[in-house]
């Protein structure tokens, strides 16, 4: 029987049946030495979801809300199962116990005509086993949300019954953070580089609530091609009541102060064509830049159709069925 658990950097693509794209890119980039925080995953095994009852009607969203929060309620009520919760302890404590990121990688979530990326739960700044394995609920619930399910449906027969993996990752205290494509995402341009970023940690840029900084930079002279520098007017921060992350409004003398200099641009620049370089194909990645000046990889997925017609600065096809919804964008 296989364990439900595996060290992140024992992972490769081959694992990602088991434990989710997330978590075996995380995987490929520790073993290629491209500095991403450590830590473990959760395999879907642990976790598949209860198929939503066939001939739901998916435009009837009162009626999917419903089917969501009563699956929901189910994960949340069956909690984990004992011998699950102890080798995730195990796991935790091999990690030093440390404030982590707990992300869910769920299997089949990128594709080449879909992105399943965003509308699955990341919980950050977590604390302690009991709240970890919340967490790792939490993940397994929003498997289910009724964004996660009006997506799938509109898929139809492209996406497998949902199955989740967990990735828990050490917590970058972040400085700035972002996103970046190693292509141009609308027009596919592959000699430059397209950064977001924004103060603190990439809720903020994830989740749409600031206009960040945006640069297009070449690979091949390091040139900024482009910059445009935004009034960056919130950011999240650690709580510092203990657990999970405060909301902050940035001062008014640095919302507009760049977030980026041409170093870290640089270091950027050469980490992304790293990954690129080891996955051979246009990478869509999260990142921060901590108070030490050092850049972690949190996570790299191939840029799928989804994405180079909904960039950095688009409206992702998350957001427009979240529209359709009624329900405003998250992490």
């Amino acid at each position: 029987m296989h364990a439900a658990t595996a060290p992140l950097a024992e992972l490769r693509l081959r694992d990602v049946g088991r434990f989710g794209g997330k978590s075996a890119a995380l995987g490929e980039l520790l073993a290629a030495g491209i500095p991403v925080p450590d830590g473990f995953a959760i395999s879907a095994d642990a976790f598949v979801a209860e198929r939503v009852p066939a001939g739901l009607d998916v435009d009837d969203i009162a009626a999917v809300r419903a089917v969501s929060d009563e699956l929901r309620a189910a994960i949340a009520g069956a909690g984990l199962p004992d011998a699950l919760r102890a080798e995730i302890a195990d796991r935790y404590a091999e990690l030093g116990e440390p404030p982590v990121a707990v992300r869910s990688s769920a299997v089949g979530e990128d594709g080449a005509d879909a992105t399943f990326a965003g509308q699955q739960e990341t919980v950050l700044w977590v604390r302690g086993v009991d709240e970890l394995c919340r967490a790792v609920e939490r993940c397994w619930a929003s498997l289910l949300s009724p964004e996660a399910i009006t997506y799938r449906a509109r898929l139809g027969a492209t996406v497998r019954a949902p199955a989740m993996g967990v990735a828990v990752q050490r917590m970058v205290d972040a400085e700035v953070a972002g996103v970046l494509f190693t292509c141009n995402p609308v027009s596919g341009d592959p000699s430059v580089v397209a950064i977001d970023a924004s103060w603190g940690l990439g809720v903020a840029v994830v989740g749409g609530e600031v206009t960040p900084d945006e640069y297009l930079v070449s690979k091949v002279t390091g040139e900024v091609v482009r910059s445009t520098v935004n009034a960056k007017l919130v950011e999240y921060r650690p709580d510092p009541k203990g657990a999970g992350t405060a909301r902050l409004e940035v001062p008014t003398e640095r919302a507009s102060v760049p977030c980026l200099d041409e170093a870290r641009l640089a270091e950027l620049v050469r980490v992304a064509g790293e990954v690129e370089r080891h996955f051979g194909a246009h990478q869509d990645m999260e990142w921060a830049i901590d108070g030490d000046g050092s850049t972690y990889v949190l996570q790299s997925r191939p840029v799928t159709a989804a994405a180079r017609t909904h960039g950095p600065t688009g409206e992702s096809a998350l957001a427009l069925v979240m529209s359709t919804l009624g329900v405003k964008a998250r992490e």
